[in-house]
């Protein structure tokens, strides 16, 4: 099987990224996220922790905070009433001021209320962002009929994990990556396929990240709490340059984190508690020396 070639990123990229995950100290932006209640607290210190102000309203109560809000996160793991509801009225005030919306799809294809609820945040929201694992994102673009998932093999879903077959490697970045910009191009977000390695793209460019660690889909709640950070980043920046950004400091992160956990030959708790003290410790200096980012021709 061919791989697609990938090129080192030109200079203004990861300039623009340190220049992202600066605007993000600066503006401390307020990031409101509906999100599910196992991941919850996490997903806050994460926020915290690369400098932004997390707020978890995910009930009818959002409607008296919506005028501060500088993102909003939609995280479908849980779909109670009351945030279904919260997801409506947020949203709807999203798109008409122009706030950035990021949706994880945890989930889709689980069900017909999430797949509706999906459809309809895509047809009506204005999504800035969504961050998902390669199984969600190619079940997205089956839900929206996009021609380059018809030729290629089904993906076998397991529920909110990422199938083995859709696990990102160079080896099917070729066939991945057309996918994550096609979808990318067709319904005008930024697409984000988290996995081993990171596909992000905007429809006309697509990236590539190799940061992270193998520990991070150990523990629960890391693709949440990268999906809460791309919220602060595109609370303070536009939406590729911050999800790009994002992206290369979660994985940053992650990586560090691994290295003090194989150093003191300790386990998942610790790699969790590393991972939140790395976002918060994030600067120039890290993110330039450890950014693992490639552009790709597809």
């Amino acid at each position: 099987m061919m791989m697609v070639k990938m090129n080192k990123v030109e200079n203004k990229i990861i300039e623009d990224s340190v220049i992202a995950l600066k605007n993000v100290k600066n503006k401390i932006p307020i990031t409101n996220c509906i999100t599910n209640y196992i991941t919850i607290n996490d997903c806050a210190n994460a926020i915290l922790g690369i400098g932004g102000s997390p707020i978890m309203g995910d009930n009818e109560e959002i409607k008296d905070f919506l005028e501060i809000f500088d993102a909003l996160v939609i995280n479908m793991g849980a779909m109670a009433k009351t945030q279904i509801e919260a997801i409506k009225i947020g949203t709807t005030y999203g798109a008409k001021n122009d706030i950035p919306i990021v949706l994880d799809p945890v989930g889709v294809g689980i069900s017909k209320l999430r797949n509706h609820i999906l459809l309809d945040l895509i047809n009506k929201s204005k999504l800035s962002v969504i961050r998902g694992n390669m199984s969600e994102i190619k079940y997205i673009s089956r839900l929206v009929d996009l021609d380059e998932i018809k030729s290629s093999n089904k993906s076998q879903s397991k529920g909110v994990d990422v199938s083995k077959y859709d696990e990102i490697r160079k080896e099917s970045l070729n066939t991945n990556g057309k996918i994550v910009k096609s979808l990318a191009r067709d319904i005008n977000t930024v697409i984000i396929a988290s996995g081993v390695i990171d596909i992000i793209s905007d429809g006309k460019n697509t990236y590539v990240c190799e940061n992270g660690d193998p520990m991070l889909p150990k523990i629960v709640g890391s693709g949440c709490m990268l999906t809460s950070i791309v919220g602060s980043f595109c609370g303070a920046n536009d939406p590729l340059i911050g999800g790009i950004a994002a992206t290369i400091t979660m994985g940053v992160a992650g990586g560090e984190a691994g290295k003090i956990v194989r150093e003191k030959n300790s386990g998942t708790g610790t790699f969790r508690v590393k991972l939140i003290d790395f976002l918060s410790k994030m600067n120039e200096t890290l993110f330039l020396k450890e950014a693992k980012l490639y552009k790709i021709k597809i």
